[in-house]
C-alpha cells in the first residue's frame, strides 16, 4: 500500500498529519518560488529532527570543481550549482523558555496548506506543554509581483494559560550545499547590520575558473505591534531580532516579516542596501494585505491562461495543477539569463542548472499556456549563450555549436562521458524549439535574425560530426548516448540521426526565408549547402 503523504485536493497540497518520517519530501513538495528566488517548505520557527533547509536565487551559482575517481579527455572543470543561500525565513519561537520544536514537541490539530492558486504555503497546530496551550500559525509567499520580496507571517493565540512568547526573526547565512563536492562552504560575510533593518551582505568565494563572484544583501525588518520588548543582536553571519510578549488566555501576538533580496545579477554591491530598504519601506507602506492582492493578481492572470481542468480525476487534477504550479514559480520568462532547473526552487539535485530537457519537454508546454514572450526569452537565452556552444564543439575537435547537456553560462558542465560527449541529440533539439516557437506563433521575426544563425551553427555541427561511410554510401554517426540514456557507444542510434538530418534540412528551408545579406554574413557557401544536403539524403 503507497503511503499517502498529503490529501488529494485540486488546488491544494495539504495534510493534517505532522509526518516526521518523511520531512524532507514534504518540505519538496510545499516549495514556492517567485522565478527570481525560492525555498523548500522548512518550518519557520526551526526543525532539529532531519532537514534539508534550502534558499535558492535564480543565477546564483558555483563552478564546483570536478571530483572524480579518474579524469577523461576533455572533461569540464567544474560541475555549476546553484548554492544554497542565506535562510531568511525563520522566526524562532519560546514560550516561557521553552523553544518550540516539532520534532519532539507534543502538538494537535495540525495542519499544513500549500494553495497552488495563490502561491501561499500555510501551516498551523496547537503547541501543548502541560496544561499550556498555544495556537500558532504561519503564513508564507514569495510575492510575483515584486520579485525581491519575501513575507512571512507567525500569529501565536493562548489558548489555556498565561505565556511568554518571544519572536525571534532571523536571518542566518551559514548555509551548506549537501551535494558540494568538496564540502565547501560557498560564501563569505562582507557585511552585516543589527537594528529596524538588519542586513546580511554575502559574497561566493572566489574559484580557478574565472567564473563572477555574486554579492547579495537579504534584508528584513519586522512588524509587530503591542510588544513587552524588543532587542536586536547579531554575530558571526546572522543577525536577529527577539519581539517579547507577554499573553493571557485569549490574547493574540502577530510578527510579519518583510524581507528584501538583491544579488549583483541586477544591483552593484554598493547600491544594494539602498535598494533592499527602499523595498521594505515600500512593501511597509503598501502593507501586507495589498501586498498579497497583488501577488494573487499575478497568479490569478497566470491561471487563467494555463489551468488544465480534469473531470473525475482529483488525484490527476491535482499533479497537473503541481506541475504547472511549480514550473510558473520557477520560470515565467522575465529574465533571459534564466532557465528552468529540473527540480526548480526544491532542493540541489541537478544543481538547479540548465539542461537540454527544457528545449525538448518545457517550451512547448509555455507555448501553450503562457504568453509567447516567455518561450521568446528560452530561446533568447541559448542565442546569448551560442559562444558557449561554439566552446563546446571545439572541446570535441568539431566545428560549429554543441549546445551543452547542463550548463549556466553555455559551457558544458557535466562530466560523465557519457551524457557530455556522446548525448550529442541534445543540440537539434535546440533547433525544433526554434521549429516549435515559429510554427506555433507564426512569427518568424526570431527565426530570420537570432535563430538562423544558431541553426547554422548547429548544423556545422553536424556536418562535421557525421562520417561518410564509402561501402555504404551512407552517412553515419558512431560513438553516442541515445535519449534514454542507457546504451553507450550506440552507432547510428535513430533518434540522434534522424534529428541530425531534420535540423540540416530545416536550416536549409530557412536559409531560402532569410534575407541573402544574413546568409552572407554566415558565411554559408553554395558548396556547404550541397554537402548538407547530401548528408540528407543519405
Amino acid at each position: 500500500m503507497i503511503k499517502r503523504l498529503f490529501d488529494v485536493d485540486p488546488w491544494r497540497v495539504k495534510s493534517t498529519k505532522l509526518d516526521r518520517t518523511d520531512k524532507r519530501l514534504q518540505e519538496s513538495l510545499t516549495a514556492i518560488g517567485n522565478g527570481y528566488m525560492g525555498m523548500r517548505g522548512n518550518f519557520e520557527e526551526g526543525y532539529s529532527g532531519d532537514s534539508h533547509i534550502g534558499t535558492y536565487l535564480a543565477g546564483v551559482w558555483y563552478p564546483d570543481k570536478t571530483r572524480v575517481g579518474w579524469w577523461k579527455n576533455g572533461y569540464p572543470e567544474y560541475f555549476g550549482k546553484v548554492i544554497n543561500a542565506t535562510n531568511f525565513i525563520p522566526v524562532e519561537l519560546m514560550v516561557n523558555d521553552h523553544k518550540v520544536d516539532l520534532a519532539i514537541d507534543e502538538v494537535k490539530d495540525y495542519e499544513i496548506e500549500l494553495d497552488m492558486k495563490t502561491g501561499i504555503l500555510k501551516r498551523a497546530y496547537t503547541w501543548i506543554n502541560g496544561q499550556q496551550e498555544v495556537r500558532f500559525t504561519f503564513k508564507r509567499y514569495v510575492s510575483v509581483a515584486l520579485k525581491e520580496l519575501a513575507v512571512i507571517e507567525v500569529t501565536a493565540e493562548v489558548l489555556k494559560g498565561n505565556a511568554t512568547i518571544v519572536f525571534t526573526p532571523k536571518m542566518d547565512g551559514n548555509m551548506v550545499n549537501e551535494d558540494s563536492n568538496y564540502d565547501e562552504k560557498f560564501w563569505l560575510e562582507m557585511n552585516r547590520i543589527s537594528g529596524k533593518k538588519s542586513s546580511l551582505t554575502t559574497k561566493t568565494i572566489e574559484n580557478p575558473f574565472g567564473i563572477e563572484q555574486f554579492t547579495v544583501t537579504t534584508m528584513m525588518e519586522n512588524v509587530a505591534e503591542n510588544h513587552e520588548k524588543r532587542t536586536y543582536a547579531e554575530e558571526f553571519m546572522q543577525v536577529e531580532e527577539k519581539i517579547t510578549y507577554t499573553l493571557a488566555a485569549g490574547e493574540k501576538a502577530k510578527v510579519t516579516k518583510f524581507v528584501s533580496v538583491l544579488t549583483s545579477r541586477d544591483v552593484a554591491p554598493n547600491d544594494q542596501l539602498a535598494r533592499a530598504a527602499e523595498i521594505l519601506d515600500q512593501a511597509i507602506d503598501l502593507g501586507e494585505e495589498e501586498i498579497k492582492a497583488q501577488h494573487i493578481a499575478v497568479w490569478q492572470e497566470r491561471w487563467h491562461k494555463a489551468d488544465v481542468v480534469i473531470k473525475g480525476d482529483a488525484e490527476s487534477q491535482q499533479g497537473i495543477r503541481f506541475n504547472i504550479f511549480q514550473l510558473f514559480s520557477t520560470y515565467y520568462g522575465e529574465d533571459n539569463r534564466l532557465n528552468i532547473g529540473p527540480k526548480g526552487f526544491t532542493g540541489e539535485k541537478y544543481g538547479g542548472a540548465t539542461y537540454w530537457d527544457t528545449e525538448a519537454f518545457i517550451l512547448p508546454m509555455y507555448l501553450s499556456v503562457a504568453d509567447d514572450s516567455v518561450s521568446e526569452q528560452l530561446l533568447t537565452y541559448r542565442h546569448n549563450q551560442l559562444s558557449g556552444a561554439f566552446h563546446n564543439a571545439k572541446q570535441q575537435g568539431l566545428q560549429g555549436a554543441l549546445y551543452p547537456m547542463v550548463t549556466f553560462n553555455g559551457i558544458e558542465s557535466h562530466n560523465e562521458w557519457e551524457i557530455t560527449f556522446e548525448e550529442i541529440h541534445r543540440n537539434s533539439t535546440i533547433a525544433y524549439a526554434i521549429y516549435n516557437y515559429t510554427n506555433y506563433t507564426g512569427d518568424e521575426t526570431f527565426l530570420s535574425t537570432k535563430g538562423i544563425e544558431m541553426l547554422v551553427a548547429i548544423s556545422r555541427f553536424w556536418a562535421d560530426r557525421v562520417h561518410y561511410s564509402k561501402r555504404n554510401d551512407q552517412y553515419m554517426i558512431h560513438g553516442v548516448t541515445g535519449p534514454n540514456e542507457y546504451e553507450n557507444n550506440i552507432n547510428n542510434n535513430w533518434y540522434t540521426n534522424t534529428m541530425a538530418a531534420w535540423t540540416l534540412r530545416y536550416t536549409l528551408e530557412s536559409l531560402m526565408k532569410v534575407s541573402s545579406i544574413i546568409v552572407n554574413e554566415l558565411h554559408v557557401t553554395a558548396e556547404e549547402k550541397k554537402l548538407w544536403e547530401n548528408i540528407v539524403q543519405k
